[in-house]
This record gives structure tokens, C-alpha cells and sequence, in this order.
């Protein structure tokens, strides 16, 4: 080891040097004061103090531009916080002499960095030193997340906002791409030769896909109603030319530009809701359009299955459904199937409430009819033919859209506005 690294005074400088840095140039920093201890060719970092970018990488680009996250956090599962450990592992796809450096501060989610050495076997005194520098810039790198600038802030809820509909997105995708291969391999059609074949046809395009997930659709840009639902189309292609369900996906009806967020929105919807159909077993016909109502686009998702209990989206659904001012339609009836519709604005706004119940759909203002009489769920559900489950998820809405915490307060509202009552239906 260099000399100067047993004068303290030459230790506080290279700190000095390292934690003045900004936040983009603290590994580059890092790694060329490393060099002095350790001499190598790449690193790799993940962390988990920062949500817009928790990998980075510098050095050999050989060897950077093939490290995966996937590959940092099986690293991290053999890590020592506070230690500085030589192993054999794999980084950027090849297996490799590495050096891991981990820490756990008591600010912050800590990180952990991956060394690939010029030196099979670094000296250990270096190791030591390097794996106590490696907590002193791990503990400023958290206390730094813990209080970002403005910027930095905005710049991090964005990128957050995008990587939660990215998972979203690729993940039906995947789920998409799975069903799909089952239904290959599940399928009467088709010979034990033809449908593994076909199983690896569609793997191979999911994987393409997911490679140039990246560079596809511009954040800004947009899409005409019908080019929009022919990506829905290809999407789904595979899966429903195997499925045993009859699926009927009609070309939209009506004419709009879509913003890029309503686009990706009404495709991440509109697969959620066919997956969930497909995956009620009794489902033997299905039908996904999608219609341009005004200011409003319309994604309705009807199928024949008689059980009803899970018709209810999913909160993840919802959630993004909601974020752009969208709301649910649900008409379940045991033995007759089920009919989900998302309601999404197109970016127009709407007119102002006149009143409470003008937030309310339909179904919903049938709904509160029967509070309003002193029904229960169940005889609403009974009158209505509908699941009390789906009855549950309307009076859920109701509460929420009319600001009220009970149903007695929902019931008030509604004593002196013209409700229908709630009238058993025939089948």
C-alpha cells in the first residue's frame, strides 16, 4: 500500500475529495480513488437510495455494458456489510474474480459494489481500507436521499410514476405471454412437436419485445383510437389464437387521438380484464372493445362465465384507472356473466357537479336506491341480480365518491333526490 495512505491527514483528503462530489460523479470519484487502493478495470453499483437510477456502472465497457440488476442483487444475497470480500461470481454475463464491497448504514438503504480486480488477490490491508471508505460514502450517499433538492425530488416522483407503469405494463405483457404458452401446450389441436414449437416461437418473440421494450413510444406522443387498439391486437394475438375461449376483439367504434398515457392505460386495462376473464374456468366466450364516446373512452370486457364472486378489478387496475380520472362500470349477474367497463376522460374536463349524485353511474345510483330503502346487500344484490360481492365493490364507490363514511350518511344525501326503486329484475 502507498505510504501516504498511513497519514490521516492524506485518508481525510481522499474522503473530502469523494463525498464533495455531486451526486451523478460519486462513483466515477469513487473509483479513481479506489484505483489507488485496488487497482481494476470496472464497477458496479446498486443501491437502494436511489429510485431513478439504482444501477450504475463505470470502467471496461466490456464489462459494464453487460451488467445486469439481476446479476447486482444475487451479489448482494453474498455480501458482507462492512466487509470487503474476493470471490468468483458472475458480472456482465461472465464469472469473474470480484471484489464486494456492502454496506448497511444506519441512514439509508445502503449499497453494494462489485470490483472486478487487476490483482487476483488484492492485498488485505487495501480490502479493509477500501471496505471502510466504501460506509463513510455509503452513509453521506443515504443521508443525501433523505434530503433531495427540488429537483432532484420532482425528477425522482417521475421516474418512480414511470417505472410503476412499466411494471405494470410488462407485467401483464408477461403474464400475457405465459398464458399463452400454457394454452399452447394445454391445447387439442396441436401435436406434442407442433405446440412445443410453437410454445418457443412465442417465448423467443416475448423476449424481443422485452429487449426493445425500451425504445419504444415517445413519452409525448400519441395514438389514433384504432392504430392503438391494433397494438392491443398483436399483443394478444398468440393467446387468442390458442385459448379454447372464443375471444371477439371488434375494431373501436368512433374516432380520437389518444394521449400516450391513455393509450398505454386502456391496453394495460383492457388485457388485465382479459386475463381475469380467461382466467375464470368457466368462460367460453369473451369480447373486448373499446368505443369513443365524446370526451370519454369506453373498454368494456364482457364474458359468459356464471361465477361472479372475483369479478371485481383488481386494485392495481383501479389504481391506474383512477390516476387519470377514470372510473368503473360493473355488471355481474350470477348465471349470466359478467360486464366490466373502464370509463376513461380523454383529457376533456368535465362540467362541474351539480349535485352529489351526479357522480354516480347508473348502476351505482341503483345501488344507493336500495340503501336509501334500508336494504342490505344481499337483497340488493337478490333484486338487482347481481353478486353481493359486486354489490360490496359499488357501495365502496358510492361512499367514496359522495364523501360520506356510512351508508346512513349516503342514505341522507339521497332522501330528497329522485331515486327509482330498486325493482327485481327478470331473467
Amino acid at each position: 500500500m502507498d505510504a501516504s495512505w498511513s497519514d490521516p491527514r492524506h485518508v481525510l483528503d481522499v474522503v473530502e475529495q469523494v463525498l464533495s462530489a455531486p451526486r451523478p460523479q460519486l462513483l466515477s470519484r469513487f473509483s479513481a480513488e479506489l484505483g489507488k487502493l485496488v487497482p481494476h478495470r470496472a464497477v458496479a453499483m446498486q443501491t437502494g437510495d436511489c429510485p431513478r437510477s439504482p444501477l450504475k456502472v463505470i470502467g471496461d465497457e466490456t464489462i459494464t455494458h453487460a451488467v445486469t440488476s439481476v446479476e447486482l442483487q444475487r451479489l448482494a444475497d453474498r455480501s458482507e456489510p462492512g466487509k470487503a470480500l474476493v470471490i468468483d461470481a458472475v458480472l456482465g454475463g461472465v464469472e469473474r474474480r470480484l471484489v464486494l464491497l456492502a454496506a448497511a448504514p444506519a441512514i439509508g438503504q445502503g449499497a453494494v459494489l462489485a470490483v472486478v480486480p487487476e490483482a487476483a488477490e488484492p492485498p488485505a490491508a487495501e480490502l479493509e481500507l477500501a471496505a471502510r471508505l466504501w460506509h463513510i460514502v455509503s452513509t453521506d450517499a443515504g443521508q443525501r436521499a433523505l434530503d433531495p433538492g427540488p429537483d432532484v425530488l420532482a425528477g425522482s416522483l417521475a421516474a418512480a410514476s414511470a417505472r410503476a407503469h412499466a411494471i405494470t405494463d410488462l407485467g401483464q405483457t408477461h403474464a400475457a405471454t405465459l398464458a399463452t404458452i400454457l394454452a399452447v401446450l394445454r391445447s387439442g389441436r396441436l401435436s406434442d412437436v407442433v405446440a412445443r414449437r410453437t410454445a418457443i416461437d412465442v417465448a423467443a418473440a416475448a423476449l424481443l419485445e422485452l429487449k426493445g421494450v425500451v425504445d419504444r413510444d415517445e413519452v409525448l406522443s400519441a395514438e389514433q383510437v384504432d392504430a392503438a387498439f391494433e397494438v392491443l391486437k398483436t399483443q394478444l394475438a398468440d393467446l387468442v389464437w390458442h385459448t379454447e375461449v372464443d375471444v371477439d376483439l371488434p375494431a373501436p367504434v368512433g374516432e380520437a387521438s389518444l394521449p400516450q398515457d391513455i393509450a398505454h392505460t386502456a391496453r394495460t386495462l383492457t388485457r388485465g380484464l382479459v386475463l381475469g376473464a380467461l382466467d375464470r374456468p368457466t368462460t367460453t366466450r369473451l369480447r373486448a372493445s373499446w368505443r369513443v364516446d365524446g370526451s370519454l373512452l369506453r373498454i368494456t370486457v364482457r364474458d359468459d362465465a356464471p361465477e361472479v364472486a372475483d369479478a371485481v378489478p383488481p386494485r392495481r387496475l383501479t389504481e391506474r384507472l383512477t390516476a387519470l380520472g377514470g372510473d368503473w362500470e360493473v355488471d355481474a349477474v350470477p348465471g349470466w356473466g359478467t360486464t366490466v367497463t373502464a370509463v376513461l376522460p380523454l383529457g376533456v374536463a368535465e362540467p362541474p357537479d351539480l349535485r352529489p349524485l351526479d357522480r354516480l353511474n347508473p348502476r351505482e345510483l341503483e345501488v344507493l336506491s336500495g340503501i336509501s330503502q334500508g336494504l342490505r346487500n344481499r337483497q340488493i344484490a337478490e333484486q338487482l341480480q347481481l353478486s353481493e360481492h359486486t354489490v360490496k365493490f359499488h357501495v365502496r364507490n358510492i361512499l367514496d365518491k359522495l364523501d360520506v363514511s356510512s351508508r346512513g350518511e349516503a342514505a341522507a344525501l339521497a332522501r330528497d333526490l329522485p331515486l327509482e326503486p330498486v325493482a327485481h329484475r327478470s331473467a
